[in-house]
């Protein structure tokens, strides 16, 4: 696949390190809103031993089905989404923090907007959702993608397409891919979910996350 530009494809990841770095994340929600599995990931990160922000940008509303989610979110418009999470960004940097950005699916692409603006980002994970990015970007960022195989909203010529414009901005790419799951794997109440699936993404994560450096000790 490499040889044609296409995703490199990853699926093994090495167990978090003894005392790692504790990192402090800002989590954002996909377009099915704050739901309980989005806290339950926090949950997770925490008792993995980081500081975990997870903010409500829909302001309480959550969905079961992703078609209202959406029009939700073209109600709202992605300008004023993308207002709230910078506004829910701003104080956690406030003392010079160096945030690692994650999100789901929507969120994810709220996350990768923020981190390629934070010249300063430890990081950035991505759950089942990317973003465009300009073609003058630039970002040192080190990144990683878990994402269905095939994906509906994350489709195979927009993945290539994705990588091989952060991987020209100067990002250090990593998409981890996951046959037949569903959307939103990692989400146990909805039809999308994939325990396998959602069991070795976190897994992969945890250990991208404590191996980030440079980030502030617990």
């Amino acid at each position: 696949m490499g040889d044609h530009g296409a995703v490199p494809v990853t699926r093994a990841g090495r167990p978090p390190s003894p005392g790692a770095p504790v990192a402090q994340i800002i989590l954002f929600h996909s377009a099915q809103g704050r739901r309980p599995a989005v806290l339950e990931a926090a949950e997770r990160l925490r008792a993995a031993g980081h500081r975990v922000e997870a903010p409500d940008l829909f302001e309480g509303r959550t969905f079961e089905d992703v078609e209202e989610g959406m029009a939700f979110v073209e109600e709202t418009g992605t300008d004023e989404l993308l207002r709230r999470a910078v506004a829910a960004a701003a104080p956690l940097l406030a003392d010079g923090t160096r945030l690692v950005y994650a999100g789901f699916s929507l969120g994810g692409g709220l996350a990768q907007n923020l981190a390629l603006a934070d010249e300063h980002a430890r990081g950035l994970l991505l759950l089942h959702g990317t973003s465009d990015l300009r073609d003058d970007a630039a970002t040192a960022v080190p990144v990683q993608l878990h994402v269905a195989e095939p994906d509906p909203f994350e489709t195979e010529d927009w993945l290539n397409a994705w990588y091989l414009r952060m991987v020209k901005a100067g990002a250090d790419v990593e998409v981890h891919r996951y046959r037949g799951a569903g959307h939103l794997f990692t989400d146990e109440g909805l039809a999308d979910y994939d325990a396998e699936a959602a069991r070795r993404t976190w897994a992969v994560a945890l250990a991208f996350l404590a191996e980030l450096d440079g980030g502030e000790q617990g």
